[in-house]
C-alpha cells in the first residue's frame, strides 16, 4: 500500500511531500533547531527515496519536450528536492557552526556560508532542472558583474568593511568611541552597511562602515569606561611649590565626582616669575561625567585656594610689570571670615546684611583632628558648622556618600529642625569650622517669623543630599510642613 502510494504517481507524491515539509518547517519553533533539523532530514530522505525509486536523477539534467505533460511536474519536483537539500545543509550549519565565546562572529560566518549554500542551490536548479549551461552563463555574465560592481561599489565597500569591523571587533554595542574626525558617542547599532552612534548632544550619527574603517578609532570603554581628564591651573608663586601641590591634592581629595582608584595626580609643570603651573590629572566613571566633574574640580580648587590663602595667577597673555606681581612678602590673600561663609550659605540668603553680620559675630571656632568623628549617624548636632578648612567624609551605613570641603556646611537640620543626621561625619584631614548655636539663631526667628517657612522649604529639599537620590527611611523623611512645625516648636521653647 505504501509502495503504491509513493511510487504509483511518484512526481505527485514527491511534490506533496515537499510542500508538506515546507509547511511543517515553518510550523516548528525556531527555539528547537535540533527538532527542525531531524524533521527536515526526514522529509528530504523520503523525497530522495521517491526520486531514486522512480528513476529520476536530480543531479542530472534530463531533457524533456515542451509538450511533455510531465515536464512541469518534473521541474517542480526536482526544484523542491534541491530546496530541501539546501535547508538540510543550513540546519547543520545553524546547529554545529558555532564559535565558543564569539556569537557575533559565529553568526556572521553562518550567514556567509548560508549565502554560499543558497547560491549553489540556485545554480544547481538552473543547471540540473532547466539545463542552463552554467559555465557559459558565468562567462557571459562577466560584463554584467563588472557593471553591477561599479554601480554598487559604495554599497559593497560598506558591506565588506562591516564584515571586517565585525571580525576585528574594535567595538561592540554600548561602547563609547572617539573617532579621529572628532565624532564621539556611544554605539547603539551596527549592521552590514552602517554604524549608528548616539552623541552627547542626543543625536544619532549614521556612519557608513567604509568611512568608519578609514578613521582612527579610540574605544573609550576599554578596558573600562573610566576616563582621564587633565586640567591646568596657574597659581601665583606666593607659596612654596610643595605647599601649592598639597592644596591641589586636598582639593581633588574632596571632589565627589571623580574616581578614587587610581588616585588623582598633581604634577608641577612649570615655574616662572608670574605663575606656578600645576596639572591636575583625574579620572571619571564615564565620558558623560566629564563636564560635572570638571565643574566640581574647578569650584573646589577655587575654594581651597581661598581657604589656604593662594592667589590665582594672571593669564600668560596678559601684560603686567614685574614690580606689580605679588610675592610671598607682599601677597595679600583674601580672608575667609565667618561673614563670608554665611553669605555663601543658601539657607541664609534672605537675611539682611545687618542680620548676617550679627550672626557672624556669634560664631565660635571648632578644631578637629584627622580621624575625629564630628557627629554619628542618627545623632543630632544642635549647631550649624561652616567648614573653614579641611575635608569631611559623609558616610551612611558605612558607605561613603560624599565629602565636604571649605565653604560647605552641616548641622543645619539639627539646629533648625531638631532632625537627626543621616550620615556620620568624619574629618579626613585637620578641619577648622565656624559654629553657630541655637541661642544665636533664636532672635532672628523671633524678629522674622516668615524666615521659618523659607528655612523649612530649603531643608526639605536638602534632606537627601547624601543618599544619591534614594528615598529616605521614615525617621528621616520629613516634609516641609513637618519641618516647619518642628522649627516653631524648638524656637518657641
Amino acid at each position: 500500500m505504501i509502495d503504491d502510494a509513493l511510487f504509483g504517481k511518484p512526481l505527485i507524491s514527491l511534490i506533496t511531500v515537499g510542500f508538506a515539509g515546507i509547511v511543517v518547517w515553518h510550523l516548528l519553533s525556531r527555539q528547537r533547531p535540533t527538532t527542525r533539523l531531524v524533521v527536515q532530514i526526514l522529509f528530504f530522505g523520503v523525497m530522495t527515496l521517491i526520486l531514486v525509486g522512480s528513476g529520476i536523477e536530480p543531479h542530472r539534467f534530463q531533457g524533456y519536450g515542451s509538450e511533455d505533460p510531465q515536464a512541469l511536474l518534473i521541474i517542480v519536483a526536482k526544484t523542491l528536492w534541491w530546496i530541501h537539500l539546501a535547508w538540510a545543509v543550513i540546519g547543520f550549519i545553524r546547529l554545529y557552526l558555532v564559535l565558543e565565546g564569539s556569537p557575533r562572529e559565529a553568526r556572521l560566518l553562518q550567514d556567509l556560508v548560508i549565502g554560499v549554500v543558497y547560491i549553489g542551490m540556485a545554480l544547481s536548479v538552473l543547471a540540473f532542472v532547466f539545463g542552463v549551461p552554467i559555465g557559459t552563463l558565468v562567462a557571459t555574465s562577466g560584463v554584467v558583474a563588472i557593471i553591477l560592481g561599479l554601480a554598487l561599489q559604495n554599497t559593497l565597500a560598506d558591506v565588506f568593511s562591516g564584515i571586517a569591523l565585525t571580525l576585528g571587533r574594535p567595538y561592540i554595542i554600548g561602547d563609547w568611541i572617539l573617532l579621529s574626525d572628532g565624532t564621539e558617542g556611544r554605539v547603539v547599532e551596527s549592521n552590514w552597511r552602517a554604524t549608528h552612534i548616539l552623541t552627547s548632544a542626543n543625536n544619532i550619527v549614521v556612519l557608513p562602515n567604509s568611512f568608519l574603517a578609514k578613521l582612527g578609532l579610540t574605544n573609550v570603554s576599554r578596558p573600562d569606561e573610566t576616563h582621564l581628564l587633565i586640567l591646568t591651573i596657574r597659581i601665583a608663586p606666593t607659596r612654596m611649590p610643595a605647599s601649592v601641590r598639597q592644596v591641589m591634592a586636598t582639593a581633588l581629595a574632596s571632589c565627589n565626582s571623580i574616581v578614587r582608584e587610581p588616585p588623582p595626580v598633581v604634577a608641577l609643570k612649570g615655574l616662572d616669575a608670574t605663575a606656578l603651573e600645576v596639572e591636575l590629572q583625574f579620572r571619571v566613571t564615564s565620558p558623560s561625567q566629564r563636564v560635572p566633574a570638571r565643574n566640581e574640580v574647578l569650584d573646589l580648587v577655587y575654594r581651597h585656594c581661598k581657604s589656604a590663602g593662594l592667589l590665582l595667577a594672571i593669564p600668560p597673555s596678559a601684560t603686567v610689570l614685574t614690580a606689580d606681581l605679588p610675592t610671598e612678602e607682599s601677597a595679600k590673600p583674601p580672608s575667609v571670615t565667618p561673614l563670608a561663609l554665611i553669605e555663601a550659605i543658601p539657607v541664609f540668603t534672605t537675611l539682611t546684611s545687618d542680620e548676617k553680620r550679627r550672626l557672624a559675630e556669634t560664631t565660635t571656632v571648632r578644631e578637629f583632628r584627622k580621624g575625629d568623628v564630628i557627629v554619628r549617624e542618627d545623632e543630632m548636632l544642635p549647631s550649624l558648622m561652616m567648614v573653614r578648612a579641611g575635608i569631611i567624609a559623609a558616610r551612611n551605613a558605612g558607605e561613603e556618600r560624599g565629602r565636604l570641603a571649605p565653604g560647605d556646611f552641616f548641622g543645619e537640620t539639627g539646629l533648625l529642625a531638631g532632625m537627626q543626621e543621616v550620615c556620620t561625619l568624619e574629618a579626613l584631614t585637620p578641619v577648622t569650622a565656624y559654629e553657630i548655636d541655637q541661642e544665636a539663631f533664636a532672635p532672628l526667628l523671633s524678629e522674622r517669623p516668615a524666615l521659618a517657612e523659607e528655612i523649612a522649604d530649603h531643608l526639605a529639599s536638602r534632606a537627601e543630599r547624601f543618599r544619591n537620590g534614594a528615598p529616605l527611611p521614615p525617621e528621616h523623611a520629613h516634609s516641609a510642613h513637618a519641618i516647619l512645625k518642628t522649627i516653631r516648636t524648638i524656637f518657641k521653647a
